[in-house]
């Protein structure tokens, strides 16, 4: 049976995920959040999704993922201000380490309300910092909330089967190599080659590695690349994804894939990133669980973001659920 009746979709929204940001020069500005909620209260959309606040994550819980060496390290530069965090794209900022903390924080919350039936899926705008590695920041990402995400679905709730899916212009690099060997984690990746744009991987031939090996899946696009090519390679993430039989999708939706961002070259249209949501939601709801959580990841135009983000909101709320 198709049910039809309005979806229970969480969405985190809040300052301390806005904080989020380099200063008004960087490209990654405490703006973000606001231009993509503006229009989603133009839209209709806020008054159709389940509102939570941010939450705030746990050394333990960033742990899972990173060492406490690097965790020591953004704590001290939170308190001044001072330096970089990586080797000089991702500056410190007084209190970055509550604002990254909120956004890893804010990824587990709708984790959990999605493993205990509360939500179906869920949004979380400013999130998907998917360059950040186990010991360094990275790109602008000072933690990786999906990173925590996955290990946390394999450690607490014990999955086997958990696939993350990214379509920002730049490769997850931090999530793929920090689980470049893992069985359990299903990666597909499409992204701007890496030719052409930072951080320079998610080659074609890279598959995984050791027990990892087949379970990873790069698609780089050239430069330009539209809708139609988009569509197509996107036919290849969606068999990748019905043979793996994942029981949590994890998107990471980057607005700068869309045509006219001011750091990339992909062309794709907000509609690419609706029509990707549905499709992964329309699969989790052929494996029964319906488990999707989109992240909102990069993106430096803002309109893309706006009309990125929302897009991925209506899919999230409009997809039929089967039962």
């Amino acid at each position: 049976m198709i049910m039809t009746s309005p979806l229970k979709v969480c969405v985190h929204i809040g300052p301390q995920l806005a904080s989020y940001g380099f200063g008004h020069g960087h490209p990654f500005s405490p703006q973000r959040m606001d231009y993509f909620w503006n229009e989603a209260k133009r839209q209709g959309l806020d008054a159709k999704l389940h509102i939570l606040p941010p939450v705030m994550a746990s050394r333990e819980e960033l742990e899972r993922f990173h060492s406490s060496r690097y965790v020591d390290q953004v704590i001290r530069q939170s308190k001044t201000g001072d330096g970089y965090l990586d080797y000089g794209d991702t500056p410190a900022y007084e209190g970055v380490f509550e604002s990254a903390g909120h956004v890893v924080g804010s990824v587990l919350d709708a984790v959990h309300h999605i493993m205990a039936g509360r939500y179906r899926r869920g949004f979380i705008p400013i999130a998907g910092l998917h360059h950040a590695r186990h010991d360094r920041a990275g790109g602008f990402c000072v933690f990786n909330d999906c990173g925590v995400a996955i290990a946390t679905l394999k450690e607490q709730y014990h999955l086997t089967r958990v696939a993350y899916v990214d379509i920002d212009a730049h490769h997850g690099d931090g999530v793929f190599y920090g689980f470049e060997e893992d069985p359990y984690v299903y990666f597909a990746d499409t992204h701007e080659d890496g030719h052409y744009l930072y951080p320079g991987t998610g080659h074609a031939h890279e598959q995984g590695k050791g027990e990892g090996k087949g379970k990873k899946l790069n698609i780089p696009l050239p430069p330009h690349a539209d809708d139609t090519l988009f569509y197509k390679e996107w036919q290849r993430v969606e068999a990748f994804l019905l043979e793996a039989r994942p029981e949590f999708i994890l998107l990471q939706c980057g607005a700068d894939s869309i045509e006219n961002d001011p750091i990339t070259h992909l062309q794709l249209s907000a509609q690419a990133h609706g029509r990707a949501a549905a499709s992964l939601c329309r699969i989790a709801e052929s494996l029964g669980h319906g488990r999707v959580l989109a992240v909102g990841g990069g993106g430096y135009n803002p309109r893309n973001i706006a009309q990125g983000w929302c897009q991925v909101v209506s899919a999230l709320l409009e997809t039929p659920i089967a039962e």
